[in-house]
């Protein structure tokens, strides 16, 4: 029905209030009685609690003697015989609803059998459901009518195996009918119109036995883009911006060099983060190479992205290839981060969630408009139960049907706390030491910051690391102010900041605590895909600077990442000096600005060697990841260098070495130093980096090169 046909509107806005607009142009807006009646024609009177005049209408707020019957139509009628339907309104946001209509069955979406396929929908609005079917070799569909059950759930069993029938339902709610994808939908048509049944176990593979991982801390993570990682056109890759292509091996660039994963490997990383990869927004899938994408406009959440395909039109082929992509990374003994936006969708109203249960997924503000804090139009409400139960279903189904290894939660802080929490659980049930990170930062959505999943409540997710733009932006200053210069360009204003994050961000020289309450809450960054990269910062807050100069700030920012207490996080070509031609936003540049260069690995070699030698030292010397905060407490030192220049003693115990000293200058000049007393060897300094070393030092002095870390180990 056309909201134009109704001659008012009512609206069920809790279990048993109902608000009804009479338009002042109806009977002046005046009614003294109103009744509700449904199917069977049983008619009961409501009564009126409130009334006021807002705009161009009276409002009348009602209360209903008795809950109705959710799933049929139910109308309401004044006292000069006018009728309306009364639509679901506010009461979907309420806790009764949520209570009333949980389902916690695992068998939403298609179940298919030799012999039967079986579809389940939650709709507790809709008055009617119906099942869309497409033989794979028509273009005419078949509408079957599907059954309500308990908990607002629809559904049918075909006596039929539908494999690779496209799928859609239509969902009738408040007179108005909608046709959607399944929100559990695996597999989709290109650019994602219609849902695909498939059968997954076809495509399944063992997992392979990944080396020991027993921290968050032991972690190395290089951030990429699947398209990024191998588009380049000296790339030596066969399949260039896909699934295969990320995934083949002893490929080489002009340098005869390895580029892509035989690359990633020899660097040393643990763990490879992709930008999403879910089905999106952005890219023509028909045509991939029109336009670029980072893939921040989530539409399907449990589809991989057809665009990284050799066949996005095939039902299987995004599903294999992505499958044999992770499969090639975890022979390499690599585990997989999946970047994951739980927080929007990319269009609201056309989003399957809008389309089942209209408004229910999304936080509306005391307006009752959408709110906007991601600042795409749209907040997912992870604390209802429907909307939480669907993001740890979906986690589940990466798991165990992708084998992923971690998850990065794109703008985190929209989510709440309990949705988190129940997301650690279930990875833990799965697979020890998955690595859960995300963006914690307060961003303007209703819910109640006691409840966000932001690094201020980092306490109450003691097991999910944060990013954390307090070491980014101590390290090279502001990231929101290019010109702004941090600790690396020597400015002392950021000095007794740069110790802090250094250490771990847990206020190792404060008594009420840091940030953070244990190291592996802190992931370290100074470069992410968001933003200008280092280098183009870099070339921008010194113009008058020669590329030398340059080149040392960023080694000197670099390999504060890699020695801080904390997970290390890397932004791919972040060794090589990767440049985006000074884009701070590249989210649909082209391939140009986004491409991950691999000329720059050969014409950067030194600093590559020099990246791969730090990450030698911190896999070889615990002391540079010590697991708690008590532990870091207790092992080390802070010297008494003058500002700005830092040294930090630490204690190792073990590989032979006991103590390590870490002096960091970034000053523009030499500056000579005191070290306590005994045989050093030097590990790094501002041209090597690697365990293995024979340059000795004996003295109680040494010289600090400029705009550079030094790291002496004694046995």
């Amino acid at each position: 029905m056309n909201s134009n046909e109704r001659i008012f509107q009512a609206y069920l806005d809790e279990m048993d209030i109902i608000t009804i607009l009479l338009p002042l142009s109806y009977h002046q807006g005046l009614s003294s009685t109103f009744s509700i009646t449904d199917e069977s024609q049983h008619v009961r009177p409501l009564q009126i609690i409130k009334k006021q005049q807002i705009e161009n209408h009276n409002k009348y707020i009602c209360r209903l003697a008795e809950e109705i019957s959710f799933g049929h139509l139910h109308w309401i009628m004044d006292e000069h015989g006018g009728r309306t339907d009364l639509q679901i309104g506010a009461v979907i946001r309420t806790p009764a609803f949520d209570e009333r209509f949980f389902y916690d069955g695992n068998d939403l979406g298609v179940k298919i059998s030799a012999t039967q396929t079986h579809f389940k929908l939650w709709a507790p609005t809709a008055t009617q459901v119906k099942l869309k079917l497409r033989n794979p070799n028509s273009s005419f569909s078949e509408i079957v009518k599907m059954k309500r059950e308990d908990k607002g759930v629809w559904s049918i069993s075909v006596n039929v195996d539908l494999e690779l029938y496209k799928y859609t339902f239509l969902i009738l709610v408040n007179q108005e009918w909608r046709e959607s994808v399944d929100p559990y939908a695996v597999s989709v048509t290109a650019n994602g119109e219609l849902g695909v049944i498939v059968k997954l176990e076809k495509t399944r593979r063992e997992k392979h036995i990944l080396p020991p991982f027993e921290s968050p801390v032991d972690a190395i993570i290089y951030e990429t883009h699947i398209r990024d990682f191998t588009i380049h056109p000296n790339s030596g890759v066969k399949h260039k911006g896909l699934y295969l292509g990320a995934s083949e091996l002893d490929t080489k660039g002009k340098d005869s060099e390895p580029t892509g994963l035989s690359y990633i490997k020899d660097l040393g990383i643990t763990h490879i983060e992709f930008l999403p990869f879910n089905d999106f927004a952005g890219v023509d899938e028909a045509e991939p190479h029109k336009d670029y994408n980072w893939g921040y406009n989530p539409i399907h959440f449990n589809v991989p992205e057809g665009s990284y395909s050799t066949n996005p039109s095939g039902p299987y082929a995004r599903i294999i290839e992505l499958k044999q992509l992770i499969d090639a990374i975890h022979v390499q003994g690599i585990r997989v981060i999946m970047d994951v936006v739980y927080n929007h969708v990319y269009i609201r109203e056309t989003s399957s969630f809008e389309k089942v249960v209209p408004g229910y997924y999304f936080r509306h503000n005391e307006l009752g408009f959408p709110s906007n804090g991601t600042g795409v139009g749209n907040d997912i409400a992870s604390e209802r139960k429907m909307v939480r139960k669907f993001i740890v279903d979906s986690i589940r189904f990466w798991m165990e049907e992708y084998h992923i290894d971690g998850f990065r939660f794109d703008l985190m802080g929209i989510l709440d706390v309990e949705t988190m929490k129940e997301v650690r659980k279930t990875c833990d049930s799965i697979q020890e030491g998955t690595l859960i990170i995300g963006e914690g930062w307060n961003l303007n959505t209703p819910l109640p910051i006691d409840k966000k999943a932001i690094i201020r409540n980092q306490s109450k997710l003691p097991d999910i690391g944060q990013f954390n733009d307090k070491f980014r932006d101590t390290v090279k200053g502001n990231t929101f102010y290019l010109y702004d210069k941090g600790y690396v360009l020597g400015n002392e204003h950021y000095y007794g900041g740069a110790i802090d994050v250094i250490t771990g961000s847990i206020g190792i020289n404060q008594e009420t605590g840091g940030l953070l309450t244990e190291p592996f809450q802190s992931v370290n960054y100074v470069e992410c895909h968001d933003n200008h990269t280092m280098w183009d910062k870099l070339v921008s807050c010194l113009p008058d600077s020669d590329h030398a100069l340059h080149m040392k700030y960023h080694r000197l920012a670099t390999g504060l990442v890699l020695i801080s207490q904390g997970i290390p996080f890397l932004h791919s070509g972040q060794e090589f000096f990767r440049t985006k031609r000074g884009d701070g936003n590249s989210y649909k540049s082209p391939d140009h600005i986004n491409q991950l260069d691999w000329d720059r690995k050969h014409l950067y070699k030194e600093n590559v060697k020099y990246i791969k030698g730090l990450i030698q030292i911190r896999k070889e010397l615990p002391c540079f990841r010590m697991k708690s905060a008590d532990e870091i407490r207790a092992n080390t030192h802070i010297l008494p260098l003058p500002a700005p220049l830092i040294g930090i003693s630490l204690q190792n115990h073990s590989n032979d070495v006991s103590q390590v000293l870490l002096l960091i200058n970034p000053l523009r000049t030499t500056q000579l130093i005191q070290i306590p007393d005994g045989s050093w060897t030097v590990i790094a300094n501002d041209k090597i980096a690697g365990i293995y070393s024979n340059k000795k030092v004996q003295e109680k002095e040494i010289v600090l090169e400029p705009v550079c870390l030094t790291i002496l180990a004694k046995k």
